[in-house]
């Protein structure tokens, strides 16, 4: 008969989770073994303390515990550390029940629709039902077995609710293979009534030695490989996109591979940019909405499109007019993306399929002045890049564009290669666009965004889950003011785990981004820049964030100009402490060059001449939408 030894529920998921293992590729090639679960985000409350809290401190020598400030910063943080490492190690997140459980919602959605793993541990409330209500428990009028934590259903790749102490055998295996299976690959939830935390089981000894973690590598069928080889040798004009399924299938060789043989020119979704090195004479740079002008012309021109590990959002696809006209073929690991929009399906893992596809098409390139007309794209934007982001404004405020260059031209200041050293974070706002566009991504990974969620908020506490992720890297934070004030928290986490990231914020005095949509859309300016939001009796608002910056620890000033920005970067660099520098800045002034429309449904009726206009602009725009 089996050995077991008497645990708690709390205590038998620690131990599994401590006693993870995964075989992690590292970017240059080197393989190791390391834990699975990189440490455990946590903030206690009577849902959690108690049970799996105090199994936490127990096993806190080989599972480390991180105390948070702020439940969606913490998941925020788990999300960055997994996407950082390129989803081969996760971080586990756990709350109390109630406003601790639900405020994690936001970080699941964002990583269902990411395709990023991460392991939700709510408390919830008693299996038992006898003390009911308790204290936060969301109570249904209909279905006695619903909690808050029902809210994940729709927001994970796998939920339970553990009722039982055995269900965990089969429960949280399940969520492991979900996590590390790169089709499946998203966030899962555990629901941890408190009751049943608590409860003693003989557990198998067994089952705290898992199997090694091994990520497969799905090869594309030979029918598929042969139409996706015959599709690609009927071109003259193809393009490849890259999306993020390339860097977490570390892919990247395998692409520029490809390219070079086959005379591909590649363009780079939100997702997947820093897939080739920004001076690659084959990349076109970003693509789509926030594309390049380069990436977009050849989208125009193109006659077929290799989709690579993306998913086709709209940010990308130009909500499918930038090129319906083409053909289309996907790679994907996952069906469900490799089927969208009507396009020939490639089904495999992206490293593993555009290596097969690269050898059923030796000896095949594409049309020699086609490839010669997009390295001259190419070049042509690598030179306006320049333009745009060592242009000195004077007697006017600065814009992103001009920030961006001197946050990167420091690292030249400072003695160091930016291309290699820095990683750069960001979510929602302005900033994606141009980060999207001018960001010089020399290796894979230094550009981190979350454009698939776009999460005002996520910018900060993304910063320290990619900290704790590279420690040895430079993490710089680009946010603007208004994203800064949704979720800040985590700044003060890193300095008290000593993890310094650099936050530089760019004050524009109000939502931006979302004024000039808002106008070009025939609206009023409205209840978006924070001087026109100051009703009778009200203040201007007057938020010091340098100030702020300094009270939760880190150091911070309030610069004057974009060459004391750049000053100032060179010593937050040499710092070891959390940087925080801000910056005013415009949203009138944007980069004008590149972009793709971008579909925002336009009122069809209204008093405002403006959106009769727009309206008609947004009707005739939509006749090249691919249906």
């Amino acid at each position: 008969m089996e050995a077991t030894v008497r645990l708690t529920v709390s205590q038998a998921l620690v131990r599994y989770l401590a006693a993870l293992r995964v075989e992690m590729t590292h970017p240059d090639g080197r393989t190791e073994v390391l834990p699975y679960v990189g440490g455990v985000f946590s903030i206690f409350g009577h849902g959690n303390v108690a049970g799996l809290g105090e199994a936490l401190h127990a096993e806190r020598a080989v599972l480390p515990t991180y105390r948070a400030h702020n439940e969606q910063g913490m998941a925020n943080a788990a999300v960055a550390y997994a996407k950082t490492n390129f989803r081969q190690r996760i971080m586990a997140v756990t709350s109390s029940i109630g406003p601790g459980a639900t405020n994690m919602v936001t970080s699941a959605a964002l990583a269902h629709v990411a395709r990023i793993p991460v392991l939700l541990l709510p408390g919830d409330s008693f299996e038992s039902r006898l003390p009911d209500p308790v204290l936060q428990q969301v109570e249904s009028f209909e279905q006695g077995d619903v909690s808050a934590n029902d809210c994940f259903r729709s927001v994970t790749r796998y939920f339970d609710r553990i009722a039982r102490p055995e269900q965990l055998l089969v429960a949280l295996p399940r969520a492991i293979q979900v996590m590390s299976d790169p089709a499946t690959c998203g966030p899962v939830c555990l629901a941890l009534p408190q009751d049943v935390q608590t409860h003693a089981y003989d557990w198998p000894e067994s089952f705290f030695k898992p199997a090694l973690i091994r990520f497969r590598r799905p090869p594309a069928e030979a029918r598929e490989l042969a139409e996706a080889a015959e599709l690609l040798r009927s071109a003259k004009k193809p393009m490849l996109v890259a999306g993020g399924g390339v860097l977490y299938s570390q892919a990247w060789d395998a692409l520029r591979r490809f390219a070079e043989a086959h005379g591909l020119p590649v363009v780079e979704s939100q997702a997947g940019k820093s897939s080739l090195a920004w001076d690659h004479p084959l990349n076109l740079g970003s693509i789509g909405v926030t594309g390049s002008p380069a990436a977009n012309s050849a989208a125009e021109q193109c006659d077929v499109v290799f989709a690579v590990g993306t998913r086709l959002q709209d940010f990308t696809t130009g909500s499918h007019a930038l090129f319906g006209h083409a053909k289309l073929l996907s790679l994907n690991v996952q069906a469900f993306d490799a089927g969208k929009k009507g396009g020939q399906s490639l089904l495999a893992d992206a490293r593993t399929g555009l290596e097969q596809l690269g050898a059923a098409l030796a000896g095949w390139t594409a049309d020699g002045a086609w490839t010669a007309q997009c390295r001259d794209l190419a070049a042509g934007w690598v030179h306006r890049v320049d333009e745009l982001t060592t242009h000195v404004p004077h007697d006017v405020l600065p814009y992103d564009a001009e920030v961006i260059g001197a946050v990167r031209d420091s690292a030249t200041d400072s003695g160091l290669d930016s291309g290699t050293r820095d990683i750069v974070v960001c979510a929602a706002g302005t900033l994606p666009a141009e980060l999207h566009k001018l960001w010089r991504a020399g290796v894979p990974g230094n550009y981190h965004m979350d454009y698939a969620y776009s999460c005002m908020g996520y910018e900060v506490a993304g910063g320290l889950g990619a900290k704790l992720a590279r420690p040895e890297r430079e993490v710089i934070v680009m946010v603007g003011d208004g994203s800064y004030m949704m979720l800040n928290a985590e700044l003060a986490t890193s300095v008290m785990l000593g993890r310094k990231i650099i936050v530089v914020i760019l004050d524009n005095r109000g939502y931006g981004c979302i004024e000039r949509l808002q106008v070009k859309s025939g609206g009023a300016s409205f209840n978006n820049m924070l001087d026109d939001c100051i009703p009778e009796g009200g203040e201007p608002s007057s938020i010091d964030f340098a100030m702020h910056g300094r009270s939760m620890g880190a150091e911070a000033v309030h610069v004057k100009d974009v060459a004391e920005l750049r000053r100032e970067m060179v010593r937050a660099r040499a710092a070891t402490r959390s940087q925080v520098l801000v910056i005013d800045t415009t949203h009138h002034r944007t980069t004008g060059d590149g972009g793709a429309w971008w579909e925002v449904a336009i009122p069809e009726v209204s008093e405002r001449p403006e959106v009769l206009e727009a309206h008609a602009r947004y009707l005739e725009a939509k006749k090249k939408q691919k249906r």
